[in-house]
């Protein structure tokens, strides 16, 4: 594992824990090379399946998962169901699409199902870096031509509900409801902190500061 990095005031900042989801084992040897080149990178772990990528992030506790789109030789997409089943046991990791395909279905899709980026694979290193480090701090990361597909669609009329996950427009409703962040983890049964979590990450998808303005902003389009 990596010794600590440091932040531009030269304080020690711990690695970003990151695994690698790929069926192809070349290409995540490659990727893991150039990471493990990098002191704000720490390579935790690596999956080929949707299986084994589940029973890795719970194994090493990552804060960044970088996930291929197509992890079988058929037609669908099993990245973007382990995106969504990442976003919902696993809230506090960042999920990042890594992948030869660009389109604006699939970009929307991802977004929808919890990605915070999306990034073709020939982004040169710098920039994977960068996207890694972005979305583990709760920013996102997308390259030009997906961040275009993004505004497109956020800027589309009725894209808005489109770019919530469907746990936090369960936790929408909640807050509607007038719960507090602990009876809505009650209800939801999760944490308080993860609801907290979905939360910061509503607020800053709806474009508000608060949560009574979420809740308000939600309403008038159409998520609650």
């Amino acid at each position: 594992m990596n010794d600590a990095a440091t932040n531009d005031q030269g304080v020690a900042t711990r690695p970003v824990r990151t695994v690698l989801v790929d069926d192809h084992a070349l290409l995540r040897a490659g990727i893991r090379s150039l990471l493990e080149r990098e002191d704000s990178i720490a390579v935790v772990g690596e999956a080929d399946t949707f299986d084994e990528a589940l029973a890795q992030i719970a194994r090493c506790e990552p804060d960044v998962v970088v996930v291929d789109l197509k992890l079988t030789a058929g037609t669908e997409y099993e990245g973007l169901r382990l995106i969504t089943e990442i976003a919902a046991r696993h809230p506090e990791v960042a999920s990042l699409v890594l992948t030869t395909f660009l389109d604006d279905d699939l970009v929307v899709r991802a977004v929808k199902a919890g990605a915070r980026g999306y990034v073709v694979k020939d982004v040169d290193t710098t920039e994977l870096v960068r996207a890694i480090q972005a979305v583990s701090g709760g920013g996102s990361a997308f390259d030009p031509r997906s961040a275009a597909i993004v505004l497109r669609t956020v800027s589309g009329e009725g894209a808005g509900p489109e770019i919530l996950t469907e746990r936090e427009r369960e936790v929408l409703r909640l807050l509607a409801d007038g719960m507090s962040n602990k009876r809505i983890g009650q209800t939801l049964f999760i944490s308080e902190s993860t609801v907290k979590f979905h939360i910061r990450n509503i607020i800053r998808k709806l474009g508000v500061t608060k949560r009574t303005d979420a809740v308000y902003i939600a309403s008038k389009r159409g998520l609650i």
